[in-house]
């Protein structure tokens, strides 16, 4: 197949080699109807734009890079969807790096986008306790135009970002926990160096102030953000006999773990115990006991970021912001049972390949 050029195009409109390019580039200075009838004419022919050519023209590659933790953390998926879909829309091509959370890898996939001449950044950071980070002094120094996905650490202030309600939207579970009735509120916290998980702590604490309840180390349950993590948390639970009536997870999966060990060592969620969650995936609405959780705005938090992303690109100063979440309540809570829930003894805990 023969490759198509602007002389083709123009020849065939009878037009000038610059006018099409003027077109293509929708320039200005040409009316609405001969642009309707190139760009029509352009695509009928075939005509694929170079776009290496047009970069080393316009010093843009048209490229935004993208750095989250996991494309298969459900979170992600639909931001990741937004993200694309309205970057396809502004022009952009979307070049996906995952870090797994860990610090060495963002640094790496940080310089290698970089590398790539990218216009601009999306970042979910990988939370650390540092001040200053390489390649966020590098995005700094070159005025890299880059946004942070979720909540600002330190090490990346100086950039804008994007994020959920995370303290209040916390707050307002152990609220309806409260409401409730439960006074003895375990705490299936997340990593202790993550601000988001920081900040759900806080808003669980926050709550309990507020209703003059004492708080204890001995309620909260360190639980990562698996549903693995969550099985081990509900076995140190039954272990240590915990007395609490509700559990408050630091995020869907840990909820979703949790919940099936509690019900395949035959409690009863919500009579015996009741159980929330945060960020509301798919799989919490459809668990075996719908789950009370925290709508998170995934899809729009994706386009709110892209927005700010293109502000900056366009030279112009973009704010951070913060979009409300609200709470979805289920099945999986309920008023404390007035009968005792007598103690069980947790079995011998086996990892997930061994269960299957």
């Amino acid at each position: 197949m023969a490759v198509i050029r602007l002389k083709d195009i123009a020849a065939r409109a009878g037009v000038s080699v610059m006018t099409v390019s003027k077109v293509l580039r929708d320039a200005p200075d040409i009316s609405a109807g001969t642009k309707t009838r190139i760009k029509l004419l352009a695509q009928q022919l075939g005509y694929v734009p170079d776009t290496m050519a047009q970069s080393l023209r316009s010093r843009k590659s048209k490229l935004l890079g993208l750095i989250i933790p996991n494309i298969a953390h459900p979170i992600f998926a639909r931001m990741v969807m937004a993200i694309a879909d309205r970057a396809h829309e502004a022009g952009y091509e979307i070049v996906l790096a995952q870090t797994q959370n860990v610090p060495e890898r963002e640094d790496s996939c940080v310089l290698r986008l970089l590398s790539r001449r990218v216009d601009g950044l999306l970042i979910s950071p990988v939370y650390r306790p540092a001040d200053h980070v390489r390649a966020y002094q590098e995005l700094a120094a070159r005025g890299t135009p880059t946004v942070i996905l979720g909540p600002l650490a330190p090490f990346c202030r100086q950039f804008p970002n994007v994020e959920g309600e995370e303290e209040t939207a916390s707050y307002r579970v152990t609220q309806h926990l409260l409401a409730l009735g439960h006074q003895r509120i375990a705490f299936l916290a997340g990593r202790p160096l993550a601000s988001w998980a920081q900040q759900r702590l806080a808003g669980y604490k926050r709550a309990l102030r507020e209703a003059n309840l004492e708080m204890e180390d001995r309620w909260i349950f360190q639980a990562g953000g698996t549903i693995e993590d969550g099985a081990k948390a509900a076995l140190e639970m039954i272990n240590e006999s915990c007395p609490a009536t509700a559990i408050q997870a630091i995020n869907d999966l840990v909820a979703i773990g949790c919940g099936e060990t509690l019900l395949g060592q035959g409690w009863k969620i919500p009579e015996e115990i009741s159980l929330a969650g945060f960020g509301n995936m798919m799989a919490a609405e459809h668990f075996r006991v719908p789950l009370t959780t925290v709508r998170q705005p995934k899809h729009r938090l994706g386009a709110a970021a892209m927005e700010c992303l293109l502000q900056l690109l366009r030279g112009e100063k973009a704010q951070s912001r913060q979009l409300p979440a609200t709470l979805a309540i289920r099945a999986s809570t309920a008023p404390p049972t007035q009968q005792p829930v007598p103690p069980r003894a947790a079995p011998e805990h086996r990892s997930a390949s061994e269960r299957v």
